[in-house]
């Protein structure tokens, strides 16, 4: 485990982040990462051109989850597009800002502005009505941002898409434009309660687009903690040991 020591410059009661400090950040991000820590083996998790998915029921932490794998993109220096089809742009970051506000108090920084302000600019929300969503009209956006050499991504975050609606096709016509651009898109799955898991762990709804990811996690809540597993990404040698994640930050909790 990092042991982290924070060496912090104050200048009238506002506390300046050296570079020694984002470097622990970094490090302790990295290694309570649960993707990585479920044997992925990079710290991107996908392929260029890849998808990931993240299944759990209503209210255990999808969204949060993926804000904290753009967090950790962010740190390193890796462009996000979130795109929400259920949320404002201020409610998705107040997501983001309440999170990483989480993260950095393990530091005992009380004051994040001045980091938060800098990694910002490496995130772009975007949001959609569910029904005018597709990827036509993605790429239309996308490409507008592109081209102005405003935005250009790295990873793109799909937040809402209603997989139960949604035809094989459209997410064909995604994955057509992630491989366009050489990037990398992650979804939230809302899965049932009433539909029992297949021996592979995936709900039946989902079987007949699974061979189109190159990662899938599943979210559980036991009582009032959240547990993740692999479902599909990583080597059958990696050992999956009981992950147990902490709702606020969706990172590794410590051992009691």
């Amino acid at each position: 485990m990092f042991t982290i020591s924070v060496d912090l410059k104050r200048e009238n009661n506002i506390i300046h982040l050296t570079y020694k400090d984002i470097i622990m950040i970094k490090k302790e991000m990295l290694y309570r990462n649960p993707l990585v820590s479920l044997g992925y083996e990079n710290e991107d998790i996908l392929p260029v051109g890849g998808f990931g998915a993240v299944l759990a029921h209503a209210g255990v932490g999808k969204t949060a989850l993926l804000v904290q794998l753009a967090l950790n993109m962010m740190l390193r220096g890796n462009s996000i597009l979130h795109v929400s089809l259920n949320d404002a742009v201020g409610k998705v970051d107040l997501w983001y800002q309440e999170i990483f506000h989480d993260i950095i108090k393990r530091f005992g920084i009380v004051e994040v502005t001045e980091y938060w302000d800098r990694i910002q600019p490496y995130r772009f929300i975007m949001t959609f009505k569910v029904e005018g969503f597709s990827a036509p009209k993605l790429e239309e956006r996308l490409t507008d941002l592109m081209e102005q050499n405003i935005f250009k991504p790295h990873t793109i975050i799909i937040d809402g898409f209603r997989f139960d609606d949604a035809g094989r096709g459209q997410l064909m016509r995604l994955k057509e434009l992630v491989d366009k651009y050489s990037m990398r898109m992650w979804f939230t799955v809302h899965t049932h309660r009433h539909e029992p898991p297949q021996e592979n762990g995936l709900p039946l709804s989902f079987l007949h687009i699974a061979d189109l990811f190159d990662a899938i996690v599943q979210l559980a809540a036991k009582g009032d903690e959240v547990y993740i597993k692999s479902l599909k990404g990583i080597s059958i040698e990696s050992k999956q040991n009981d992950l147990i994640l902490d709702p606020a930050t969706m990172l590794i909790k410590d051992s009691e």
